[in-house]
């Protein structure tokens, strides 16, 4: 059986037309509704101090509350909009309002905006003109001209911001298709890169390094390159080595004890016979390194013992007397001799 009044079509002019349910679509949220008070969800858009609370206390932005909202004015054609809320903490209410003409919010009541600082203008923001600045640009034709010159300026360069974004976005246009190739290149470099760490983990191991081994680069193999290390210690020492005799010569000191007579000597004159005898001890040992033929080949890699002396040959002239030589008559130079027998000190006939 079909209910009273039920399944009846009632036209939108009709009067006294039967409503079934009086409830409001937004619910408890509108309870207030007649008074023009909706409860909303509000966010604080920047840190306030909450002037109740005692000692005052601060709540940060972002922080979440019920607040009611009502239209309690307008600027121009927009409507100036005020948020009512309850701080939880100590039971007090705050009023946060719209200012369009800033296109801002301001503290009315119960609390008080954090003082950040002097604000700075962001690259790019939107900005609107002054009354001053309208007003000079109305009296001076130059100060408009000026201006649209610069909001022109601004205008390209906001278009050419949108254009790199728009290229940076045309990259991921088919997300499968960048994950793809994403995926691939790295199959490609995994083993790479797994040798390669391998390879630090055993360099660390090894050298006992508590530190992260950074990457080669193409600089730093160019500077290594350029590097230039000297004769290490053991070099000199084996150079050192092939310079002394076979057998064991007598001591430098000894030799001057030795040869000193009875009287007392002076240092001058002790120190001078030991520089003789040291210079004669290294003229012999040169003479055995250069003159030894199975250290001829450790010898020419090894620099000798520069002791001052500057050999200085004569230059030959083909003819005797006042005249030059040519590169193309000069004589062919003499043949070293040999050396019958190189000065060693072998103690023996």
């Amino acid at each position: 059986m079909q209910g009273f009044n039920m399944g009846r079509y009632y036209p939108p002019d009709a009067e006294n037309a039967p409503r079934f349910n009086n409830s409001h679509p937004f619910g408890n949220r509108a309870k207030s509704i007649n008074q023009g008070i909706l409860t909303v969800r509000f966010e604080l858009p920047f840190a306030v101090w909450c002037d109740h609370c005692k000692p005052t206390a601060i709540v940060g932005q972002g922080v979440r509350f019920n607040a009611e909202k009502k239209k309690v004015g307008n600027y121009y054609s927009t409507p100036i909009w005020s948020f009512r809320m309850k701080h939880t903490a100590c039971g007090g209410w705050w009023e946060i309002r719209t200012d369009p003409q800033n296109t801002e919010y301001v503290v009315v009541e119960g609390a008080r905006k954090r003082d950040y600082g002097p604000e700075e203008k962001a690259e790019g923001e939107l900005a609107f003109l002054t009354e001053e600045e309208k007003e000079r640009r109305r009296k001076d034709a130059f100060a408009n001209f000026e201006g649209k010159a610069a909001e022109k300026g601004l205008e390209k360069k906001n278009k050419e911001r949108v254009e790199d974004l728009y290229d940076v976005a045309e990259v991921w246009r088919d997300p499968y298709e960048v994950n793809a190739r994403l995926r691939r290149d790295f199959r490609v470099r995994r083993k790479v890169l797994e040798k390669e760490e391998r390879h630090k983990e055993g360099m660390q191991d090894k050298f006992s390094l508590g530190l992260d081994i950074a990457d080669e680069i193409e600089t730093d193999r160019i500077r290594a390159g350029l590097v230039e290390f000297g004769a290490t210690a053991g070099d000199w020492k084996l150079d050192e080595a092939s310079r002394k005799p076979l057998f064991v010569t007598m001591d430098v000191n000894k030799a001057i004890e030795s040869s000193a007579p009875k009287k007392k000597r002076l240092k001058a004159e002790i120190r001078a016979e030991k520089n003789r005898l040291n210079l004669q001890q290294t003229l012999i040992g040169n003479t055995r390194a250069a003159m030894d033929p199975f250290l001829a080949k450790t010898t020419a890699t090894t620099s000798k013992l520069d002791l001052g002396i500057l050999n200085r040959k004569r230059k030959a002239h083909s003819v005797a007397g006042s005249g030059t030589c040519t590169p193309d008559s000069a004589p062919a130079p003499p043949k070293r001799l040999a050396v019958a027998a190189p000065l060693v000190d072998y103690g023996s006939d």
